[in-house]
Order: C-alpha cells, then structure tokens, then sequence
C-alpha cells in the first residue's frame, strides 16, 4: 500500500502544482482545505468503532489528537482565507468537490487499513512542509512558518499513531 500511497500523492500534487501556479495562497489554501479531511474521516471512524464496542485502547488518545490536527488545520486554512487563498469560488469549488471524494476515500481507508491511511496522511503533511520550505526560500512569513513546523508535527503524530495500532 506504501507504493499506492506515494503515486497517489504524487499524481495529486502534480496536478494540484499544475493548476496553481504562482498563485500560492490560494494552493496552500486548497491543501489547507483538503488536509482537514483526513482528521475528520478518522474521528469518524473511531466513533463508529466506540459505537460498535470495537475500542482499542489507544481510541482516547487517537480521537484527541486527530480532533487536536483538526482545530489546527482549520486554523491554517484561516490564515489562508485572511490572505485571499479562497477569493475565487472556482478554487472553492475545486477544493470542496475534492474535499469531499478525499473524505469517503479516507473513511473507507481507515477502516479498512488504518496503518497505509496514516501513511499516505504522513506523506501528505511532509509534502505540506515541503511546500511551506519552498515558499519561504522566497517569502518572509513568519505565520507560514509556523504552519510549517505544525505540518511536521503532524507527520510525527501520524508516524506515532501508526505504531500504535501495529
């Protein structure tokens, strides 16, 4: 699945680095958008599971740290928003139409393999810091920074939840 996860996530950014060029506060916008959905699929996820009496006993832990990744996406999206990042509603539509069909993949992903649904999510926060890293080479944006640095402790949290539910 790691192989899958990484075309996927390659193909994905390809055409989402396609499609904005140069204008970056509306991509990372639209990947601000689309990074919440994995956090909202997993809670949904752990809450069937609690309802089915299938809690494992890292489900505390997980719900409050994937409710805690969402609260701070929905903040960087935010900062995108103040910054013109959804001025168009073409790119609000684009990235709500995506958003959506991301969210059911990521629902049916987690409850079928939740260890390669935590991967292809880590691959996507490293390629968001990534995408940060390049902009600052250019930019002096103290927030972006910031927001950089939450990407990668995303990553890491996913990389911890992976080896919790080996």
């Amino acid at each position: 699945m790691k192989k899958f996860n990484e075309v996927t996530l390659n193909i994905t950014v390809a055409i989402i680095d396609f499609l904005y060029q140069g204008r970056d506060y509306q991509r990372f916008w639209v990947l601000e958008e689309i990074a919440r959905a994995p956090y909202f699929a997993f809670l949904s996820v752990l809450h069937l599971r609690e309802s089915m009496g299938l809690r494992g006993p890292e489900h505390i832990y997980l719900m409050e740290e994937h409710f805690a990744q969402t609260l701070n996406e929905t903040e960087h999206l935010e900062y995108m928003e103040s910054r013109g990042g959804s001025a168009y509603w073409v790119d609000r539509a684009f990235a709500r139409h995506l958003v959506l069909v991301y969210y059911w993949i990521n629902v049916v992903y987690y409850w079928v393999a939740p260890r390669s649904a935590y991967d292809l999510s880590y691959g996507v926060e490293l390629h968001a810091a990534e995408t940060y890293n390049k902009f600052l080479h250019d930019h002096d944006d103290k927030r972006i920074e910031e927001i950089m640095q939450d990407e990668l402790n995303h990553a890491e949290e996913l990389h911890k939840a992976m080896e919790m539910i080996k």
